[in-house]
């Protein structure tokens, strides 16, 4: 009778079985690792939400009358439902967590964790919300400028030109403007900036320091966000607009600019869309500057 042939596992000695056993179990536990990390749940973060209101808002951008520039006029503007917005900034600890599941860019890994992620372009905060959104489940996002000055409250700065800058006098423009940026660099009297020490550093706006401070360094608005309009700003989605009104007020043209967005802080700035490999298009590349970060909102559709 023809003996049957013995097959490789029959032909393996018991000690090549038992090491094959191991290292498939070793690697089942590995991927059920992976896969636990994967899919763990990311915490909520601290939420401040607001209900539905009105307040006194001034538009962004440039506007232009008659071929001179002017203020945008002080209008009321409603904010139709309530807003949910986070209490402070992403912090580094926060942002390294997208980096970790390769969702986000490496920004800075020396940073300390109980401070503000800075150095964030537009496009790592989208990246962070995006993250966020499929971590959570639940839709976040940047707010527009009418939800932050709204949620800053009494610590939303006003952007109106002074009095002394309108008018067809290009260099007397500049002065006033020179001025106004000075008033806001300004040393403060000790214990009138919302937030400091009055014992600490007598007479000197913190707001100036020039590297993050730990969250809630300058305490918290009347809403309860804390670190509003103190010494790092926050990207916003409101894109630069540039209006241009005849000399009866009619708008004559609107030139749109995602390229550059707005960031809200002591004041109000445009930033351009950092692009960090020139390869991937745009002609704006670098590092963003060490004093912008974000916050989210919380879609209020959901």
């Amino acid at each position: 009778m023809p003996r049957t042939p013995l097959t490789p596992a029959a032909q393996a000695p018991s000690w090549a079985l038992a090491l094959l056993v191991v290292l498939l179990g070793l690697a089942a536990v590995a991927t059920t690792s992976r896969l636990w990390s994967a899919q763990a749940p990311i915490a909520l973060p601290d939420l401040v939400e607001l209900g539905p209101g009105a307040f006194r808002y001034r538009d962004p951008g440039d506007l232009w009358r008659d071929g001179q520039p002017t203020s945008a006029p002080l209008v009321t503007v409603q904010i139709p439902g309530r807003l949910r917005i986070m209490r402070h900034q992403v912090t580094a600890a926060d942002y390294q967590r997208c980096v970790q599941a390769q969702a986000c860019l490496v920004i800075d890994e020396d940073a300390a964790p109980d401070r503000p992620v800075v150095k964030v372009s537009w496009r790592d905060a989208e990246a962070y919300a995006a993250w966020l959104s499929r971590a959570t489940g639940l839709p976040f996002r940047l707010p527009t400028d009418r939800e932050w000055a709204y949620a800053a409250g009494s610590r939303f700065a006003d952007e109106a030109e002074p009095a002394n800058a309108q008018g067809a006098d290009p260099g007397r423009r500049a002065l006033a403007l020179y001025d106004k940026d000075a008033d806001r660099n300004a040393w403060r009297e000790p214990g009138r900036d919302p937030g400091r020490d009055p014992g600490r550093d007598p007479g000197r706006d913190p707001g100036l320091a020039k590297t993050p401070q730990p969250i809630g360094t300058f305490g918290a608005n009347e809403h309860g966000l804390l670190d509003v309009a103190g010494n790092v700003w926050e990207w916003t989605d409101t894109c630069f607009v540039r209006t241009t009104l005849d000399a009866q007020g009619t708008v004559a043209a609107t030139i749109v600019n995602c390229g550059v967005r707005l960031v809200e802080g002591r004041h109000r700035a445009y930033m351009p869309d950092f692009i960090r490999d020139a390869r991937a298009g745009g002609c704006s590349v670098g590092t963003p500057p060490s004093a912008i970060g974000f916050r989210l909102v919380l879609d209020a559709a959901r």
